[in-house]
């Protein structure tokens, strides 16, 4: 059994499988409703939650559940560690609700049974934080306190070096970097990062994920040369460690092909969008959540190569996925309402991309709070929208709001923040022309006729 635990906690995953099927055929001598069973039944599943093979997982952790349950009693620590098992898997096949009830049932168990400070509540607190943090709207405000909570426990617990410390800290960083904090979010990013590369070695996938996830924070501040070798790092290793059509993989190229479609390497792109829906589509189906923002990224290329009918039918997918999913509050939602605005406003329907982006505009501000980025950039659309119509005393403090958001939070040399500022000062100067015009055509009728 500790063999298979150094091969699993080592990524080693096809050595580890082998292990654990040996010490379950080994423990099947000792009965059906034997604990030392239910253990490795439970081991066993996390390895193949691990693999993506979710079907076999759930089927043991719901039998290893079944014995602890049995054997200990509904209320026992053992209990609730397969409890959280099952909530994550439950997590990664997006079925949210069953997730929080099983995570909450595991805090509460363990708080009771352990004490407060204990780190298996850590655990708890941070799954459910993980949880909270990616269903967005008000639940963002309950997931900081819980990581804070776990974090604190952990570095008292195990130390501050201690690879459970390094994953609460990318995940404390990820909340941070969905809420624009970016100073903060960054040094607790290359913090995890050292830990897990002293502590896992390089070909973790905990290490690939934290890479990943500090990728992202790059792209979004138009740090792309960072970028790029971090997200090469991650789907390397990935590759290396889980195999190429492992789900896992799917997030990490739907990301690079980001990177390379926002600097107009569509070529590159393309190809790792549609590899990406492959995997999606294959592991989860072709109505998993996941599938969205990858389904939406790609019509924005194509809505970005002037091919509007191959892009609505992929956005509008996008949003039927998202909010199915998620619910019609989201700010993934809104996200995708936003791009479909921005489809139309090409297209030249602007009163009914107008409509969208005040509908998404209104999501954002109260799921995000009013002074995130993505605020920013639907105040942008309008703006331009307004703009483009002549009305530029509508279209100029919006532009206004938007410049001060976006140098906040991305800096006031991004290149998002320059051409808003860029486009503030253009309506300003027009309407200052219009004010001069209609100044001199009011001194014009002002002036008495000439006899003639």
């Amino acid at each position: 059994m500790a063999a298979a635990t150094r091969a699993y906690q080592g990524g080693r995953y096809g050595e580890a499988e082998k292990f654990f099927l040996a010490a379950a055929k080994a423990a099947e001598a000792f009965g059906p409703a034997d604990l030392r069973l239910g253990l490795t039944l439970n081991n066993l599943a996390a390895l193949y939650e691990s693999q993506g093979n979710y079907r076999q997982a759930e089927s043991l952790y719901r039998r290893a559940l079944g014995i602890a349950e049995g054997a200990l009693g509904p209320e026992h620590p053992n209990v609730a560690a397969t409890l959280n098992n099952l909530g994550q898997l439950y997590r990664a096949q997006a079925k949210y609700k069953e997730a929080e009830v099983l995570y909450d049932r595991a805090l509460k168990i363990r708080e009771a049974a352990l004490g407060p400070a204990h780190p298996d509540v850590a655990q708890s607190l941070s799954n459910l934080a993980a949880l909270y943090d990616f269903l967005g709207k008000g639940s963002r405000r309950q997931a900081e306190p819980l990581y804070l909570r776990a974090l604190a426990i952990r570095e008292k617990a195990l130390g501050p070096a201690h690879p459970d410390v390094a994953v609460t800290l990318n995940n404390l960083a990820e909340l941070y970097r969905s809420q624009a904090k970016y100073k903060e979010a960054e040094p607790l990013y290359l913090r995890s990062i050292a830990i897990l590369e002293k502590t896992r070695g390089a070909a973790h996938p905990d290490l690939a994920n934290t890479w990943n996830n500090l990728a992202e924070l790059y792209r979004g501040l138009g740090r792309y040369a960072q970028a790029e070798p971090l997200y090469a790092r991650a789907l390397e290793s990935l590759e290396k460690t889980l195999g190429p059509g492992h789900p896992n993989l799917a997030a990490i190229l739907n990301n690079l092909a980001e990177l390379y479609r926002v600097q107009g390497k569509n070529r590159q792109a393309r190809p790792l969008y549609h590899r990406s829906l492959g995997i999606l589509t294959k592991a989860f189906g072709p109505q998993h959540p996941g599938l969205g923002p990858v389904l939406n990224n790609l019509a924005e290329l194509y809505r970005g190569e002037a091919e509007f009918a191959r892009a609505e039918p992929l956005y509008q997918r996008a949003l039927a996925i998202v909010e199915k999913a998620l619910g019609p509050s989201h700010p993934d939602v809104a996200i995708a309402w936003n791009n479909l605005a921005e489809l139309y406003d090409e297209q030249g329907n602007h009163l009914r991309a107008g409509r969208i982006y005040r509908r998404s505009l209104a999501i954002l501000e109260k799921a995000l709070g009013p002074d995130h980025p993505n605020v920013a950039a639907v105040l942008n659309r309008l703006a331009q929208q307004y703009d483009f119509q002549g009305k530029y005393s509508l279209a100029e403090p919006l532009y206004r709001r938007a410049g001060a958001i976006l140098a906040t939070s991305l800096g006031p040399d991004h290149k998002e923040t320059r051409a808003t500022r860029e486009s503030h000062a253009g309506v300003l100067e027009k309407i200052r022309q219009e004010e001069e015009i209609q100044r001199m055509e009011a001194g014009a009728k002002a002036r008495p006729q000439e006899s003639r």
